[in-house]
């Protein structure tokens, strides 16, 4: 909580300079700043500071981005709810940004049963297995896109978070394959003087040892 503490002053800093500067050159301040972000809250909420009803956090998802829709209408900007995703996310990140608004406005998967969702996802990998079958780079790299994608939506349905996931298992194989290098060195070899059944013992030998820590 202290290095929270730190970085929020940090950003703080930030937001004060900008608005120092803003000050300056006659355009606003942080009084304007804090009561544009209390004015773009209480008008996103109208469950809450208005009269209309929102029955579940998804209703109120809807409302807001219904809200944002209305606000780039009359700033004659892109009103897709799409619009405001930044183009250089990374594309897992991205992915679930795009399923996630797209979801706000009803366009998901049904909740409950996941079923459905790994069906799609065995159907996707079976047009991938079809495209690599044709040895046609640009299909494959099509189908394996349609692929990731779907697998973010499994994450996101499950709850899990598919950068961190993936980060995970980075780190579980950095963890395995280092345990094999070392192996070797003890052995006064590197990993390529091995056979592939070799290297798969060790890998399940460290797979076991690692179980736990990894």
């Amino acid at each position: 909580m202290q290095d929270i503490k730190e970085e929020a002053g940090d950003l703080l800093l930030q937001v004060v300079f900008v608005a120092s500067l803003a000050k300056d050159m006659g355009a606003f301040d942080m009084k304007d700043i804090v009561r544009t972000i209390c004015d773009k809250l209480i008008r996103r909420h109208p469950h809450v500071f208005g009269t209309a009803d929102a029955k579940d956090s998804d209703e109120v998802l809807r409302n807001w981005e219904r809200i944002k829709a209305e606000e780039r209408r009359e700033k004659h900007e892109n009103t897709s709810i799409l619009a405001g995703i930044p183009d250089g996310l990374p594309p897992l990140l991205k992915a679930n940004r795009i399923q996630g608004k797209a979801a706000h406005v009803g366009f998901d998967w049904p909740k409950g049963d996941p079923a459905p969702l790994f069906a799609k996802l065995d159907e996707e990998i079976s047009e991938l297995k079809e495209a690599a079958g044709e040895n046609d780079p640009a299909h494959m790299a099509d189908e394996l896109g349609d692929v990731l994608f779907m697998t973010v939506n499994i994450a996101r349905r499950l709850g899990v978070d598919p950068d961190a996931a993936l980060n995970s298992v980075c780190e579980k194989f950095k963890a395995r394959f280092s345990f094999m290098e070392e192996q070797a060195r003890n052995e006064g070899k590197s990993l390529s003087d091995y056979t592939l059944d070799e290297l798969d013992s060790f890998w399940d030998k460290a797979k076991e040892l690692l179980k736990n820590k990894v």
